[in-house]
């Protein structure tokens, strides 16, 4: 098993509901640009479960070396990796944060994925999940820059399921609404439209098992994004969202 982002609450929650169910995999590697953080994962993860993941440092704000990832393959890619940047009374608008949402949440990721749909689709088989957002679903002048990545991403998600369906590989999108992670720490979310990192865990695992193609992680942002995106153009350019 491959995870992209694996200092990502989430990604450590869904990699241990797996271990938890029984799931066998000959090698689970974390990829992550914090090595320090991750290390003490894999160490908890060894010691509850008797496996000891492999750590692959990938930061996409550096250029991309495919030559270390060596022969790095798996049958199950999590994607979880994400940045936030700035919202719009931070100043979201500067080149450096515009620049490093659209390279972590598109840019520099799609390749990396690539790589390894090749790797899959020389074997004939796979599930890929990735983790994108309620924030693509519609631009909404709070968050258009990360939300236009997280749009980009739905939109990569989707065509790449439609590719490979035919090679056995299934691609699943996740859309989470509001999280309580490190990435959201701080921010003033209404409880009963957010989610915990298990519970979140637990609905993409009963999805990856059903082979489901897109899952909100809350029903309710199901309902909530099908209203926002059908608010005509002429009202919702006035709206504060």
């Amino acid at each position: 098993m491959i995870i992209l982002g694996s200092n990502s609450e989430v990604a450590q929650a869904f990699l241990e509901r797996l271990l938890l169910n029984g799931e066998k995999f000959d090698n689970v590697y974390l990829f992550t640009s914090n090595r320090l953080s991750t290390e003490k994962f894999a160490r908890h993860i060894e010691v509850k479960y008797g496996i000891l993941p492999k750590i692959i440092e990938l930061d996409l704000e550096e250029p991309l070396d495919f030559e270390r990832f060596g022969d790095v393959d798996s049958q199950v890619l999590f994607c979880a990796t994400g940045y936030l940047g700035k919202n719009t009374r931070e100043g979201f608008l500067d080149a450096e944060n515009t620049r490093k949402v659209i390279d972590i949440n598109y840019a520099k990721l799609i390749p990396v994925i690539n790589y390894f749909v090749g790797k899959m689709m020389r074997k004939k088989k796979g599930t890929i999940i990735g983790i994108s957002s309620v924030a693509g679903d519609r631009g909404r002048q709070s968050n258009f820059i990360y939300g236009s990545s997280k749009a980009a991403f739905t939109a990569y998600l989707s065509g790449l399921r439609n590719y490979l369906y035919f090679k056995n590989i299934h691609v699943l999108t996740i859309k989470p609404g509001f999280m309580a992670t490190k990435m959201t720490e701080g921010l003033a979310l209404n409880p009963k439209l957010t989610a915990t990192p298990v519970q979140a865990a637990d609905i993409i695992y009963k999805a990856y098992k059903k082979k489901r193609n897109v899952v909100y992680v809350l029903p309710v942002w199901w309902v909530i994004m099908m209203i926002i995106r059908n608010i005509p153009e002429q009202i919702f350019k006035k709206l504060k969202l």
